[in-house]
């Protein structure tokens, strides 16, 4: 059944091509980007279509003052920085968590936000500081090890945040592509939060047909072929949700009053990208005890020095990894440059693993 599904998506989807001609596709979702290259969708679709891969990885977008600041904070005494794995490779300025170790000095890799808190009510002599990275979708869990640290009176638990939002920076993206984009895959993880009225904005405001999808090849064939049907006949472009099975009109009520309790919007800087308004989450001020950035008088930064490979235009859709001079050759998984080399689901580390 699966398989007979595919084959009719990949045959209706050639069939609207003849009418269409040519079409580019964002997916905005890292985990799309990855799913895409893995089922070698690429390679199944018309010559005139063209995915292309948007900001939706959280590592790719954190700034290098945030991996500078994080370092900086690894290396003082008393001081634990617990971090997603992801986060321990990626340069920031000059270097890495990974590059800066010592016997002594060493980033705790932990899986949840929760454990890093675990971390903190085990070590009450020291100060944890949590890299909190990240979308909508995993902020509920940031917000729940705040509450729990304030409901437990674990006090040596800090955040350093890099929690960015999804609507602001797609506002760019379509301004970037100034109408190129003919549909966009929306991100199915941060919808099951969020909820399908999210992305209402996409074709309300922009008149870009948009899916929410999941990350099965069904799934991301099934939103282009719809995003390629609404090219055909004079159809007003709409939201669909193919993902319903995850995915409600309103998204997790419980989830979204958690986040609205512990953080507000503010301005946030991205990586290769810049400063965008109302883009970050920030701790607002009832729960500001647990932020390092004010606990450690660190200095809050609107721009970086530009960076010599092409993560902004990457990470916007703009250029191809492979369009960028230091692919493979000074960047690469073994001495990655930029961020987008370093997670499994940055643009760069999947076109170098499947050559999309």
């Amino acid at each position: 059944m699966g398989n007979n599904l595919i084959a009719e998506l990949i045959k209706a989807i050639w069939t609207y091509m003849a009418e269409v001609k040519e079409i580019k596709i964002m997916e905005v979702c890292g985990t799309h980007t990855q799913s895409i290259a893995k089922y070698g969708i690429s390679s199944v679709l018309p010559p005139g279509i063209k995915l292309l891969s948007g900001p939706g990885c959280p590592i790719c977008v954190a700034p290098a003052s945030f991996i500078d600041d994080a370092v900086r904070l690894m290396m003082m005494d008393n001081v634990i920085v617990a971090t997603f794995g992801d986060m321990v490779r990626v340069k920031g300025t000059e270097t890495s968590l990974d590059n800066s170790r010592t016997k002594d000095k060493k980033p705790a890799v932990v899986y949840s936000p929760l454990e890093a808190l675990e971390i903190a009510e085990n070590n009450r002599d020291r100060t944890v500081v949590f890299l909190a990275v990240g979308f909508e979708t995993t902020a509920p869990a940031i917000a729940a090890m705040i509450r729990h640290a304030e409901e437990k009176s674990i006090h040596n638990i800090n955040v350093l945040t890099s929690i960015r939002l999804m609507p602001p920076i797609l506002e760019i993206v379509l301004e970037k592509h100034d109408g190129e984009l003919g549909g966009m895959i929306c991100p199915g993880h941060v919808a099951t939060v969020m909820g399908e009225e999210y992305f209402r904005f996409l074709p309300d405001k922009h008149d870009i047909c948009s899916v929410i999808s999941g990350f099965d090849a069904a799934d991301i064939l099934g939103a282009i072929y719809l995003i390629v049907q609404s090219k055909c006949g004079d159809k007003k472009p709409e939201l669909k949700n193919i993902y319903k099975r995850c995915v409600s009109f309103n998204g997790n009520e419980k989830a979204k009053s958690l986040m609205g309790e512990v953080f507000t919007a503010s301005k946030g800087l991205w990586r290769g990208i810049g400063l965008v308004g109302d883009s970050a989450l920030v701790l607002k001020e009832r729960y500001m005890k647990y932020d390092a950035v004010y606990n450690f008088n660190l200095s809050p930064r609107d721009h970086e020095a530009a960076m010599e490979c092409s993560c902004g235009d990457i990470l916007m859709g703009k250029r191809s990894p492979g369009e960028c001079r230091l692919f493979d050759s000074a960047c690469s998984p073994a001495n990655p440059y930029g961020p987008c080399m370093v997670s499994t689901e940055g643009s760069c580390s999947v076109y170098y693993r499947y050559r999309r």
